[in-house]
């Protein structure tokens, strides 16, 4: 026993590791992707079907197990349909790599200019009891969504988000998207998330901007019509209770950090310069505030 064993580890070369590595690696994303969504209760039903069949095939059950291996061999041509939105979100995080990047950089000024902007009409519309929605694009496109609202392509300021949100107004319902210094569109549909785990205080805005920072790298600003409370989702979480600082500081380190595609990065790697951080000033001398 112990000598094959020992037989077994002499013929595991470095490629093997690797390969187990990478497989490992990859099973774990497909994990953050599927939890708290739909797909990981259907993917439980599936291992418990698996492992049906193989009981059944193990104890000679042969009408089970034909039956099971059949249904299997419809389950693996309906998966894509039925995995289509945790599938396109798994092409859409792959696709955010820094291949596909266009370079962009701001100034400390224009910086410092859109988070007061935003901080301010967050704080505004939240004494008022507005709500409001406020995504700011990153890495992943957002096109899709746009498309759904009213293209507005104006720069951002507090006054036009505050009159965009205003109740009866024709682009109050809806999303706002910002894409670098711009407001590019209003009125915008955002998909609810699936998470089972939410709050009850949690209403449709709460949802809609969950939702979409699960299937996107955005940051989406919420405040809430009934409480006036300032959240910002990111990542499929969401943080609440937030004020005007709290609010600049969080999307700082996102405007301040330039998005760089390989080629600027290589190019400042070779020439021995670390990468810009814009705004770096005005962060440090808020965060002694």
């Amino acid at each position: 026993m112990l000598g094959s064993a020992q037989s077994v580890l002499h013929t595991i070369t470095f490629l093997d590791i690797l390969d187990i590595l990478v497989v490992a690696f990859f099973l774990n994303k497909l994990y953050q992707i599927l939890k708290n969504t739909r797909a990981a209760s259907l993917v439980k039903g599936l291992l418990v079907l698996l492992a049906i069949m193989l009981v059944s095939k193990w104890l000679n059950l042969y009408v089970i197990n034909w039956l099971l291996e059949k249904f299997m061999t419809m389950t693996m041509i309906a998966l894509p349909v039925v995995f289509q939105p945790e599938l396109r979100r798994a092409l859409e995080q792959i696709g955010r790599g820094k291949l596909f990047r266009k370079s962009t950089i701001y100034n400390e000024t224009q910086v410092e200019n859109m988070l007061e902007a935003i901080a301010t009409a967050a704080d505004d519309l939240s004494r008022h009891r507005i709500g409001a929605l406020i995504v700011v694009e990153r890495e992943t496109g957002l096109s899709d969504y746009i498309e759904t609202g009213i293209q507005i392509d104006a720069l951002i300021s507090a006054e036009l988000f505050e009159n965009i949100f205003i109740p009866n107004t024709p682009l109050h319902d809806g999303a706002v998207i910002i894409r670098g210094d711009r407001i590019v569109a209003a009125s915008c549909l955002l998909p609810l998330t699936e998470a089972r785990n939410l709050s009850q205080e949690l209403g449709t805005r709460h949802r809609a901007a969950i939702g979409l920072s699960e299937q996107t790298d955005a940051l989406i600003l919420i405040v809430s019509e009934e409480t006036g409370t300032i959240s910002l989702a990111r990542g499929g979480g969401i943080q609440r209770y937030l004020n005007h600082h709290d609010v600049k500081d969080l999307l700082r380190p996102v405007m301040t950090q330039p998005m760089l595609n390989w080629k600027d990065s290589l190019k400042l790697r070779l020439r021995g310069e670390e990468i810009p951080k814009t705004g770096a000033k005005e962060g440090k001398k808020d965060d002694k505030q």
